[in-house]
């Protein structure tokens, strides 16, 4: 006799969760997590307003199952990963920048500085980042880190995220 095996999704209040019966009558519950879409993301960054807005949108990002992300200064288009290989891409913000080939990491962390105590918006920080030769930065949610690096991969400052 082959088992045949029944499965039904059943979706309450955003929990997907999955149920399959086997011939056994073994009845197994997973919860199949939704993961983050763009919009989403795109919700939590329109509150950034400033760099000082900055650990509550990583705070958010993290509760919607954010686990790192890669956002690349030249057009701003970022990568946001998940568990289990998921990735939502935003796609590019702006017209393209032209990065330095030479990085100034010194005049970059007076500058960050600056745009985290509120004193400039994100465009302008953007724009400082392609000056001072920063290609991207990553975000790590399990270390709540920022990582800067240049042209060449090289890591510029390493920044712990306030919680």
């Amino acid at each position: 006799m082959i088992p045949s095996i029944t499965e039904s999704t059943i979706t309450l209040s955003s929990l997907n969760i999955m149920i399959t019966c086997n011939s056994r009558n073994r009845l197994t519950i997973k919860n199949q997590e939704k993961m983050f879409t763009v919009e989403q993301i795109k919700t939590a960054h329109s509150k950034v307003k400033s760099g000082a807005d900055f650990p509550s949108y990583i705070k958010e990002i993290k509760a919607l199952g954010v686990t790192h992300y890669e956002a690349y200064v030249t057009d701003g288009h970022i990568n946001y990963h998940g568990a289990n290989d998921y990735t939502a891409k935003v796609p590019a913000k702006y017209e393209p920048l032209v990065i330095a080939e030479k990085s100034k990491g010194e005049e970059f962390k007076v500058e960050l500085v600056a745009h985290q105590q509120g004193k400039t918006d994100f465009l302008t920080f953007i724009k400082m980042c392609a000056t001072f030769g920063i290609e991207k930065w990553t975000i790590c949610m399990d270390k709540m880190t920022c990582t800067y690096y240049d042209k060449v991969g090289n890591e510029i400052l390493v920044e712990k995220i306030p919680q």
